[in-house]
């Protein structure tokens, strides 16, 4: 019986025994130093990243963006594959207007006068033939070049090929010329116009500052150095800034990506410190070991008919530069909400010092028995109020 009883006052004391906290001071250097470094690097952290560098206590939004180009320039060339000829944005920008990007011609290889007639297929292990029989009339491969008839047909001197229903004659497979026919595109400009949005915070901002003014965009070109307010770019200049060569890039093509970064900072007055900052990279994979399927480049047709009213075509493989423009960032401000938050987790952050110290104290330290035993102490029920009240702080000292 007695030990229920027992049992009960056991149960009873440690539901309904209060614990107060007892103030003990170490004279110990060391600790006092562990305490105050803690607590010194827990407020570097709050003031120094979470203020300072993440500024947490700003609401953030994304923004929202839209883009629009206009490239100038003009190219003058005069090969032994084509005439003379003047090249204006309407001939070298395709498609004239693109979704935040656009495609500048720098070479291409022509096939000219092509007409749908009856043509040999250029060799290969499926079309080479010896006689009639090896051809398949109506036979159409992907990779080939038209719907072969089933004649058996010179291709040149010494080989036949299957003969083809297609555009004849067939395209001209060459590489492009080893210098860019549009050596001069390097020297073309491109107005970038980009406006912004902040829903959150009701904020509008074009590239084109303010300040900016008509009689300025006929004179400007962007240079990180010189000019950073100016919103039309030289192309060689965006290529060089990517780290490429703008000649060499020309000559099979390639992606180059324009980063319009809008990270702004909302509590400075009418955002004042909002600007865009513009870096550039080539995106396609360039590997120098390996130039299989480098570059970029596709294939377009000019159609025009005959005197006597005959379809006939121009097939041009184009090779150029995509530039896209990618637009992104956030903005930030003050917020009471997140200030709060990022508030509290700091006192929070700060009420770990003390165990975090004690449990130092208490295993780390040569007298942490001592610690022990001026750390810890029971208050027995028998105790008079007197003594209790007459408790001061106990000092443990350490020579």
């Amino acid at each position: 019986m007695s030990r229920v009883v027992d049992f009960c006052q056991n149960c009873l004391h440690a539901f309904l025994d209060y614990e107060t906290a007892k103030t003990l001071v170490i004279p110990n250097l060391r600790v006092g130093c562990i305490f105050r470094f803690i607590q010194i690097l827990i407020l570097l952290y709050v003031v120094g990243y979470i203020c300072v560098v993440r500024k947490s206590y700003q609401e953030n939004d994304s923004v929202i963006s839209t883009v629009t180009t206009k490239v100038k320039g003009f190219a003058f060339t005069n090969t032994s594959d084509m005439d003379a000829r003047l090249w204006d944005v309407a001939d070298y920008v395709i498609p004239p207007q693109g979704d935040d990007s656009f495609f500048v011609l720098t070479n291409v290889v022509i096939t000219p006068n092509q007409t749908q007639s009856r043509c040999p297929a250029l060799p290969n292990p499926k079309t080479t033939c010896m006689r009639d029989s090896d051809c398949i009339k109506g036979l159409t491969d992907p990779r080939g070049n038209g719907v072969q008839t089933g004649q058996c047909v010179q291709f040149s001197t010494n080989m036949k090929t299957c003969e083809v229903f297609s555009w004849c004659p067939l395209e001209i497979d060459a590489q492009p010329p080893k210098s860019a026919i549009l050596a001069a595109a390097e020297n073309f400009t491109v107005l970038i116009k980009n406006s912004i949005m902040y829903p959150k915070f009701n904020f509008h901002r074009r590239n084109i500052l303010p300040h900016i003014g008509s009689s300025y965009l006929k004179s400007c070109e962007y240079d990180q150095e010189t000019d950073p307010e100016c919103p039309i770019f030289q192309l060689k200049y965006m290529v060089s800034e990517a780290g490429e060569d703008f000649q060499d890039m020309a000559v099979k093509g390639g992606v180059l990506g324009i980063f319009i970064d809008w990270s702004c900072n909302l509590d400075w007055p009418q955002g004042n410190k909002c600007h865009p900052k513009y870096t550039f990279r080539r995106m396609d994979n360039k590997n120098p070991l390996n130039d299989v399927a480098t570059g970029l480049n596709f294939r377009f047709a000019k159609y025009y008919q005959t005197p006597d009213g005959k379809e006939t075509r121009t097939l041009i493989k184009a090779y150029g530069i995509r530039f896209n423009v990618i637009v992104f960032g956030t903005a930030g401000k003050f917020g009471i909400v997140p200030t709060i938050i990022n508030l509290a987790a700091a006192l929070a952050l700060l009420s770990l010092v003390p165990p975090v110290t004690d449990w130092v104290m208490l295993t780390c330290m040569r007298k942490r028995d001592l610690y022990k035993r001026h750390k810890v102490s029971l208050l027995l029920e028998d105790t008079d109020a007197e003594s209790v009240l007459s408790m001061g702080p106990t000092y443990g000292t350490q020579k």
